[in-house]
């Protein structure tokens, strides 16, 4: 029998319709598995889907993702709630599409992070230097508050916000962005967005990232002992998605002003 799990936003219109999505799964014959399941049903807005995203990690080979928004438009779905039963009727009847978006590996001495939307170091305690290398290769000495690496999916996200363009759907790209960069005669860096290939890989280094914090999206951990971090499009997991609907890519931008 086919399995999934519905993962919900708290709020009263996404549990009310989490409770029916339940009930008309139960009649067509799915059965819920909150471990590994088939497909995982996303309620709520981005920050939901990047949640569930990020609680099935290490099993995203196995699983794939189906979102209905409850609230404007989002990235990662393609439904609104005024949508359900369509939602429900072509995902229960198969009209759906599976497409695999790249997700971002951050490895330091000691762990493994992954981001869906972007990687970022901050340092809200001091000037941060650190050597920028792409592909082994030194690219710049950076200093400033830190550095966002994002998708192409997390373009429109925390990246847009420190001034990094808008990457359209499709285009197998990164991009690195500065968070408040110090520019005069004596330091100097970039100071542009820089969008590059998919398969670029970036590393950033330091004598001390004390006080700096890395980001996976919503998980923050501090980088007091670590020297070196190394972002790339991870090799051996991706971000399953069903759609649906063809939702204009420029429709669907508009919603975010």
């Amino acid at each position: 029998m086919p399995t999934y799990a519905v993962i919900s936003r708290p709020d009263p219109v996404s549990c009310h319709l989490k409770e029916r999505l339940e009930k008309i799964l139960a009649a067509q014959g799915y059965t819920r598995d909150e471990q590994i399941p088939e497909t995982v049903l996303v309620i709520g807005g981005d920050g939901t889907f990047i949640y569930a995203v990020h609680k099935y990690i290490e099993v995203l080979d196995r699983v794939r993702f189906f979102g209905i928004h409850t609230g404007t438009l989002g990235f990662y779905t393609d439904y609104r709630d005024t949508d359900f039963e369509e939602f429900t009727a072509d995902f229960v009847q198969g009209k759906v599409q599976e497409f695999s978006y790249p997700i971002l590996e951050g490895k330091t001495e000691h762990e493994t992070f992954y981001g869906i939307n972007e990687i970022r170091v901050e340092n809200a305690v001091r000037t941060q230097e650190m050597k920028v290398y792409l592909n082994n290769v030194l690219f710049e000495v950076y200093r400033g508050t830190g550095m966002c690496v994002s998708t192409q999916l997390g373009s429109t996200a925390y990246n847009r916000s420190v001034g990094g363009a808008v990457i359209q759907e499709g285009l197998s790209l990164i991009q690195m962005t500065e968070i408040a960069g110090i520019h005069h005669s004596k330091y100097r860096s970039l100071n542009s967005p820089f969008v590059m290939d998919g398969a670029t890989e970036i590393a950033f280094t330091t004598s001390s990232f004390a006080g700096a914090m890395l980001g996976a999206d919503n998980e923050v951990v501090p980088l007091d002992n670590v020297k070196r971090i190394e972002i790339s499009v991870s090799k051996d997991k991706c971000v399953r998605m069903l759609k649906g609907r063809d939702v204009y890519y420029f429709d669907r931008l508009q919603s975010l002003f």
